[in-house]
This record gives structure tokens, sequence and C-alpha cells, in this order.
């Protein structure tokens, strides 16, 4: 990291810090610098001081602002991935993009051999070693420990109860017709600028043939020591 200025160098090193000095006088959680505090304020006291000047929305943060400027205004994607022709409003996007090229999987189940390129998807994984089951269903008392398989016993349990929608596709049910269309659009639309297979050198024209080729790396061990006949997944 470098700056012209001596205050944001100053910002960004604490950022590496675990020292917490900055603490709410509602809640007293801490946080590393003054600004994350004001933000924090904010949202107890609901003062959005960010206000954007083409639509009536106004903001916690400064961030929040330029991201929402992103998405509804400017349709900018200042973020651009220098393997592919990906672009990204967010750098949090563009970062687990490039780790689909990386094939970097930097969260680590402690408990099996599951990671994720995402800390999410592996809070979500926990969940299935804690025996906790957060989605219940609403028609009968059953509980899951995934929102997906929740779905999935809807349907097949209660399908007089929720509509369904089958992708013509593949053999998923959906149960909102909108929600279909999305399903549509992100898994089975043609993309005019193909997608590399991060494991192999397989390339592909849509979402779903790419996430179905990958289910066929899952068990293969890729990483293999150049001194014994050792090999492992990651």
């Amino acid at each position: 990291f470098t700056s012209l200025r001596v205050s944001s160098l100053n910002r960004h090193v604490k950022t590496h810090s675990d020292e917490k000095c900055h603490v709410c006088h509602l809640c007293l959680k801490a946080f590393r610098t003054a600004t994350l505090l004001h933000n924090h304020v904010n949202v107890h006291t609901g003062t959005r001081p960010y206000k954007c000047s083409d639509c009536d929305m106004a903001f916690v943060t400064s961030g929040e602002l330029s991201r929402h400027r992103r998405y509804k205004h400017t349709l900018e994607k200042p973020f651009k991935c220098s393997v592919c022709k990906y672009s990204s409003v967010e750098a949090s996007k563009m970062k687990l993009h490039i780790r689909s090229h990386t094939g970097e999987r930097p969260y680590a189940c402690d408990l099996c051999s599951y990671a994720s390129k995402d800390a999410y998807k592996l809070k979500r994984h926990m969940i299935t070693h804690s025996g906790e089951k957060p989605y219940a269903c609403s028609v009968c008392p059953a509980k899951f420990t995934q929102s997906g398989t929740m779905k999935t016993h809807m349907l097949q349990k209660h399908g007089e109860n929720v509509p369904k929608y089958q992708c013509p596709h593949c053999s998923t049910f959906i149960a909102r017709k909108s929600d279909l269309g999305v399903h549509l659009r992100n898994l089975h639309s043609y993309m005019a600028v193909a997608i590399k297979c991060s494991y192999c050198e397989a390339v592909f024209h849509e979402r779903y043939a790419l996430i179905q080729h990958q289910k066929t790396h899952r068990n293969e061990k890729r990483f293999k020591c150049d001194q014994c006949s050792y090999a492992c997944k990651q």
C-alpha cells in the first residue's frame, strides 16, 4: 500500500491492527477507527448523511452511496479482471472472481476437507457440523441446515401449497416464476465471452454447463508432490 498522504497511510496501518479503541456509547461495541465508529452510530440513530444526487436514496456510508450509484445510475464497473473480460462494481466481487482463476480456497473447514473461496459459504457449511437447523418449514415442524434443502422439502412434501416451476433446461424446481427467470438468465443464457474452467483448459458459453463440468473435478487430487507419490485436493 502506498499513499501521497500520511493520514491515509496511518488509516491503512490500523487495518493491520487488532486494537479497537473507539467504543460506541450506545452498545459498547468497539472499532479500529473513528470513521468506522461514526458509521456505526449512524446505524443506531438512523442518520443517512450521504444522499444520492440522482434519486431520493440516502446512505449511512460514502461506500454504500458509491456502490448504489454504480449499480443504479452510472453502471460503472471500475474493477477489471486481468485474465478475462470480467469486470465488477465492487472490489470484493473482483477478489472472489480472481479465485475462480487461481483455484484458491482460503476459507477451510477445520473439521473436514471442505474449503471455499468466500467466508459466507464456509459459514453455511459449518452448520452441517454443528447440527443447527435454522431453516424451518412453514407448513410442518421439519427443520433443515440449508435453505436449499428446505426449499426442496417444500416442493416435494407440500407441492400443493407451493407453485412449481421446473426449469426447461435442468432438473431444478423453483417456487416463483420471477425466480425462474433469474435462474434462466444466470445459468442458461448464452455468453458471448466464454468462461474457462479453473481446473483445466475447457471453456463454456453457459454457466450451468461450466458448473456441471467442474463437478467432475470435485474429487480430483490436482496437487502432486514432485518428490513422492503423494497428491491432495488443495
